[in-house]
C-alpha cells in the first residue's frame, strides 16, 4: 500500500516536472511544441493587425471636450526652436525695458498639475503656469539657469549639433551645481518652447539596447539586430535618425533588467520565437521610451513586459505605458498604449513554485509604495492588476526575474517564457 501511495504521489508530480539528472524542472512537460506555440501567436498578431487597421484614429487631446486645457509639446526642427527661444528673449527685453522687470512664465509641472486621462491612457500636464522673477531672491537662481540653458539650447541650433545632458551640465558647473538642477530646467525649457526634449538636440547617454528579429536604419547604416551578438545594438539617444524598419517577430519583449536581457540574447530566445528583445537596465529613458513607441507604431506588434514582481517593476511598466510624471508634458509621444504583463507576477510565485528562499520580504516603503499605486487611475482602470499588486502587498513578498534561476539558468528561456506565451498568459 505504501508503494502504491509513493508510486501515485511520483506519477502526479511528473505532470508538471520534468528531471533531468538529480535537477527538477517544473511544468517542462507541460509545454507544446514550438510550431503550435507559433501557430497561436500569429494567430494574434494577425488579429492586432486587423483591429488597428479596421480601429478609428488614435484619439487626441483636441478630440476629448475637457472643461481644462492641457499643455502638450510638438517635434519642431531647429530654426523653429531658434525662432521660439528669441522671440521668448524679445518679449523679455520688452518687459525689462517698460519697466515690468525680467521673469519667465514657467508651466506648473509638480503633481497638482497632472491629470491621468482614462481616454487616452496617458498622464497628461494641465494648463497652469508659474511666475519664476529674477528679482526675487528665492528664485533669481533658477531663472539665471533658465537663461543660461536658453543662450545653450540657441548655440546648438546655430550649430546644428548634438550635445549630452552631461556635456551641458558641464558648460557650468558653478552655477548648475548639481546636473539634476540642470536637467529639471531643461525640462521647463521645453516645456516653456512647445517642443519636445529631443528638439533641443540634447540628449541622454546611450542606456537602451535592442536585439532580436528588426532591421533599421541608423543615420544610414543599415543595422541588423540579429547579427549584434549578445551585447545588442544601443538604441540611439536621438531618434531621428531612426527609419525603415523592418522585421518578421511575432512580438516585442520589453525586459526590465540587464540580467534577464542577456540571459535571452546569449539563448538567442528571439531565433526560437521570433521576437524583438529590448531593455533601458532598469528606469527608462526617453531614447528607449521613443525606439519602443516608434517599433510599435511601425511594426504593429504586441509588446509583452518582462518586470520583477514588486512595486518598482509595475511602476517601470506603467512609465513605458501611460508615461511619467516628470515628462507629463509629452506623454503625447513617449508612451506605448496598450503592453501587456507577462511576468513576473505575483501570483506567479505560487504558480510556478518559487522557492521560499527566492523570495523577499517587502519593506515598509515596499508595501507603501504598493498601496499607493493601487490608488492610482491607471491602476485602478486595469481589473488584473488591481488583484496582482492586492496580492503583493497582502502576502508582503516580492522577487525578482532571477528567482527563476533557482530551478536552473536558462528556466526563463526555456520553460517560463514559452509557456507564459503558450498559455497567452498576460495583461
Amino acid at each position: 500500500m505504501a508503494d502504491k501511495k509513493k508510486r501515485r504521489r511520483t506519477d502526479q508530480n511528473s505532470e508538471d516536472e520534468d528531471s533531468v539528472g538529480h535537477e527538477v524542472i517544473p511544468f517542462k512537460k507541460r509545454l507544446k511544441p514550438d510550431k503550435v506555440i507559433l501557430s497561436s501567436l500569429k494567430d494574434l498578431v494577425e488579429t492586432l493587425r486587423s483591429n488597428n487597421s479596421s480601429a478609428q484614429k488614435t484619439l487626441t487631446l483636441s478630440d476629448l471636450d475637457l472643461s481644462f486645457n492641457c499643455r502638450e509639446v510638438a517635434d519642431l526642427n531647429l530654426s523653429s526652436v531658434q525662432d521660439a527661444i528669441e522671440r521668448l528673449i524679445l518679449r523679455i527685453t520688452q518687459s525689462i525695458l517698460s519697466g515690468s522687470g525680467f521673469s519667465f512664465d514657467v508651466p506648473a509641472r509638480g503633481n497638482a498639475n497632472q491629470l491621468y486621462i482614462p481616454e487616452l491612457d496617458r498622464i497628461v500636464l494641465k494648463d497652469k503656469t508659474s511666475i519664476r522673477p529674477y528679482a526675487n531672491v528665492s528664485t533669481v537662481r533658477k531663472t539665471t539657469i533658465t537663461t543660461r540653458i536658453l543662450q545653450l539650447v540657441h548655440q546648438l541650433c546655430l550649430k546644428n549639433i548634438h550635445v549630452t545632458k552631461r556635456d551641458l551640465f558641464y558648460t557650468d558647473v558653478k552655477l548648475f551645481q548639481d546636473q539634476g538642477q540642470s536637467d529639471a530646467v531643461l525640462d521647463d525649457v521645453s516645456c516653456m518652447l512647445g517642443c519636445t526634449r529631443s528638439s533641443l538636440n540634447v540628449v541622454a547617454a546611450e542606456k537602451g539596447i535592442v536585439v532580436g528579429r528588426l532591421i533599421f536604419s541608423d543615420n544610414g547604416d543599415m543595422i541588423d539586430c540579429t547579427k549584434m551578438g549578445m551585447g545588442g545594438k544601443a538604441i540611439p539617444p536621438n531618434i531621428d535618425r531612426v527609419g525603415d524598419m523592418q522585421s518578421d517577430a511575432l512580438f516585442i519583449l520589453l525586459v526590465e533588467k540587464d540580467a534577464a536581457y542577456m540571459r535571452l540574447a546569449e539563448d538567442r530566445f528571439y531565433n526560437r520565437f521570433p521576437c524583438i528583445i529590448v531593455t533601458a537596465k532598469g528606469q527608462p529613458d526617453v531614447a528607449t521610451r521613443l525606439f519602443l513607441r516608434k517599433m510599435k507604431t511601425e511594426l504593429k506588434l504586441p509588446v509583452l513586459a518582462l518586470v520583477d514582481s514588486d512595486p518598482y517593476g509595475l511602476k517601470i511598466l506603467s512609465v513605458y505605458g501611460c508615461g511619467s510624471k516628470n515628462m507629463s508634458y509629452d506623454s503625447a509621444n513617449l508612451t506605448t498604449p496598450d503592453i501587456k504583463w507577462l511576468g513576473i507576477r505575483p501570483s506567479d510565485l505560487d504558480k510556478y513554485k518559487i522557492p521560499e528562499q527566492c523570495r523577499l520580504p517587502m519593506t515598509e516603503q515596499d508595501i507603501k509604495t504598493g498601496k499607493d499605486m493601487l490608488e492610482e487611475d491607471f491602476v485602478k482602470k486595469n481589473p488584473g492588476w488591481v488583484d496582482e499588486l492586492s496580492l503583493m502587498v497582502k502576502t508582503k513578498q516580492k522577487a525578482e526575474i532571477q528567482a527563476l534561476s533557482s530551478f536552473g539558468f536558462q528556466y526563463l528561456s526555456e520553460v517560463y517564457l514559452p509557456l507564459k506565451l503558450q498559455q497567452e498568459d498576460w495583461l
